[in-house]
């Protein structure tokens, strides 16, 4: 195995920080000056998912990559705090808000881009854009293919013991091989899985997560993009095996200034598998937003 910090972030990310908001203490990342780009990850991954696609960005634009308590972060929430979906959406809202940011481009991948749907359309002052990559949305929340896991993976007493291979990386690999057709750095892969296995705060917060990943709030979301007019994009994986091309297809019909772009050769992690086609859609869209 490894032997790497658990608390590695690549340097093309900027240095880590810290934001006290109401519902706790949340991690980000910040490099670059320009229009701003804030990327949203999804579970048992962190801010490191984004690394290329950021490299390729900075010197052009202002990156925000978020550590959401998903699994793959170093500083829990407190014992009490909410983590329903609407909930987690304010917590974005919040850190956005605090940063004092706008007309954002807003950038989801995975289960965080179907937090970055609700962000949009329950609190979309700040947003000037979104960017949705393959991604849970309408029925698929949690994906179809890990529904039946969420039992076991909600129940934190649960997760140490079937977590623990992941220590492994030889099994890390082949847990994240769905998700990405390109192999992960080793130094990534730890800062991935070795949080939760290690710290149960970080086990408490991810259970409560996925305990409150349910269909109704996806669905509630793709019931208020008509009303997100603003630019959008679809940019999905060709080659995903849990987010279904009709819903890439029905989300970009759904937002009024919404387009569809494939990603070849790219499974669900995109900014893995293609980060110089990611970075070059994200940018396209950032260019077209007005300043209000």
């Amino acid at each position: 195995m490894a032997q790497s910090n658990r608390d590695f972030r690549a340097e093309s990310l900027g240095p880590a920080r810290e934001l006290a908001l109401p519902q706790g203490v949340l991690r980000y990342h910040s490099v670059g000056s320009g229009p701003t780009l804030v990327f949203v990850h999804g579970v048992l991954v962190n801010a490191n998912l984004w690394r290329k696609v950021v490299a390729g960005l900075s010197a052009d634009f202002r990156c925000v990559t978020l550590d959401l308590p998903f699994g793959s972060h170093v500083a829990p929430m407190p014992p009490e705090a909410d983590f329903s979906p609407p909930a987690i959406a304010d917590l974005i809202a919040d850190a956005i808000e605090a940063l004092e940011l706008d007309d954002v481009t807003l950038v989801g991948n995975d289960s965080g881009g179907a937090i970055s749907q609700i962000v949009a359309t329950r609190r979309p002052e700040r947003i000037g854009a979104l960017v949705l990559t393959s991604c849970d949305a309408f029925d698929n929340f949690p994906p179809k293919a890990l529904a039946r896991f969420k039992p076991l993976l909600s129940n934190a007493a649960l997760l140490r013991p079937l977590l623990a291979p992941t220590r492994a990386g030889a099994v890390q690999r082949a847990f994240f091989k769905t998700a990405a057709k390109r192999p992960v750095d080793a130094d990534v892969l730890d800062s991935y899985t070795l949080p939760a296995v290690t710290h149960a705060g970080v086990r408490r917060d991810l259970a409560h997560f996925i305990a409150g990943m349910e269909p109704r709030h996806a669905l509630a979301a793709a019931e208020r993009l008509p009303a997100f007019d603003r630019p959008a994009l679809i940019a999905w994986s060709r080659d995903d095996l849990f987010f279904p091309q009709d819903h890439a297809e029905r989300l970009a019909e759904l937002l009024p200034q919404g387009r569809l772009e494939w990603i070849d050769d790219a499974r669900t992690f995109s900014p893995e598998d293609q980060p110089a086609r990611v970075g070059e859609l994200v940018a396209s869209l950032s260019a077209a937003v007005p300043a209000r």
